[in-house]
């Protein structure tokens, strides 16, 4: 058995497909496209923001090859989709032959109607063959209405150096949030009322792209009402918790 190590021959690494074109041209190679579920294509089309080629596992032996690929795209709201791809040729001298199918399962059963020598193994193991630019997400984002929950926030914060305009106009294109509540250093005032709340608004943009605003709240007011103030790294809105404290100890 040999297995080829250079898969930049299938899918160049200088490649900057789009997610779209990706998925244009899997399906343009493969002889039974026509079978995908029409959902199945839309969600790439539709929602789609990033996406990697594998190889999973090859096959070679006496002039025959049959090698599997997984393809994985990142979806809009943090999910993602993968398709398989079978490339075969079990005839010598033709050329490779491509299928496509939505489950491991349906490529299994495909992959055992192939007329290879039963005298060796699959060779399996992941190689990253593409890597879109556009990172995942670090967060399990949620689709509600993320623009208007970042244009709240940023207009309920009392602190001058809060977000400027430009971060506020990037946030107005957000589709999806998560709030996370963040711990770290405590923050201990003379006066027993007084209390500080720290929270993490990540955004998720069309392009992939993720911001997050800290905010924090606290009672550290004359007269022990909640504020709250809105910052733009982790480090700056700590520093005004440690400032926001020093005043009452």
């Amino acid at each position: 058995m040999s297995v080829p190590y250079d898969t930049a021959a299938y899918e160049p690494p200088e490649s900057h497909e789009s997610p779209e074109e990706h998925l244009a041209r899997l399906l343009g190679r493969a002889l039974n496209s026509f079978e995908l579920p029409d959902e199945t294509i839309r969600l790439v089309l539709d929602c789609a923001l990033a996406y990697d080629s594998s190889l999973h596992s090859a096959h070679h032996c006496a002039g025959l090859h049959r090698e599997t690929y997984r393809h994985t795209w990142l979806l809009s709201d943090g999910s993602a989709l993968t398709l398989w791809e079978l490339v075969h040729n079990t005839v010598l001298g033709r050329e490779a032959q491509h299928e496509v199918y939505v489950d491991e399962e349906e490529l299994r059963t495909a992959t055992a109607r192939l007329p290879m020598p039963p005298d060796t193994t699959d060779f399996e193991l992941p190689v990253l063959v593409h890597l879109s630019p556009i990172p995942e997400p670090r967060h399990a984002y949620l689709a509600d209405n993320s623009a208007d929950h970042a244009r709240r926030l940023l207009r309920r914060a009392e602190n001058a150096d809060r977000p400027d305009e430009e971060t506020a106009a990037l946030l107005a294109t957000a589709f999806a949030h998560q709030i996370i509540q963040a711990f770290g250093r405590p923050y201990r005032a003379g006066r027993a009322a007084v209390c500080f709340s720290l929270y993490e608004h990540a955004f998720l943009l069309p392009d992939g792209a993720e911001i997050s605003l800290w905010e924090v709240e606290h009672t550290a007011t004359p007269d022990g009402r909640h504020m709250c103030e809105v910052y733009v790294s982790e480090d700056a809105a700590r520093d005004a918790m440690e400032r926001r404290a020093a005043q009452f100890s």
